[in-house]
C-alpha cells in the first residue's frame, strides 16, 4: 500500500510518501462500551511502521465506499512466496 500524509508545521505543509505491506488486522473489542470499538490496520516496511486505527463507523463506511467502485476492479493477484494467487472470481 502507499501512505501519503500532509501535516502542517510552523513552515508550512510538509508531505511523506511511503511504500508499506499491511501486517496486520486488529479488533478492538469493549464490551462494556461497545460504542469505542475500533479496527486497526498494523503496516511496515523496512524503514517504517505504524497503525490505522477506524472507528467501526468509519470503517463501515469504507466497505460501503469500495464495495460501490468494487465493479471497476478486473482482476485481484495477490504475490506471495509461491507466485501469484488468483481470487475465486477468476477461477
Amino acid at each position: 500500500m502507499r501512505i501519503k500524509i500532509r501535516y502542517a508545521n510552523s513552515g508550512g505543509f510538509t508531505r511523506i510518501e511511503n511504500f508499506a505491506s499491511i501486517r496486520e488486522i486488529m479488533v478492538n473489542e469493549d464490551f462494556l462500551h461497545p460504542e469505542s470499538e475500533s479496527i486497526a490496520l498494523g503496516f511496515r516496511n523496512k524503514d517504517s511502521s505504524g497503525i490505522i486505527e477506524f472507528t467501526t463507523s468509519e470503517f463501515e463506511k469504507l466497505v460501503r465506499s469500495v464495495h460501490k467502485k468494487k465493479h471497476l476492479i478486473k482482476n485481484i493477484k495477490i504475490f506471495g512466496r509461491n507466485g501469484a494467487i488468483l481470487l475465486e472470481e477468476e477461477k
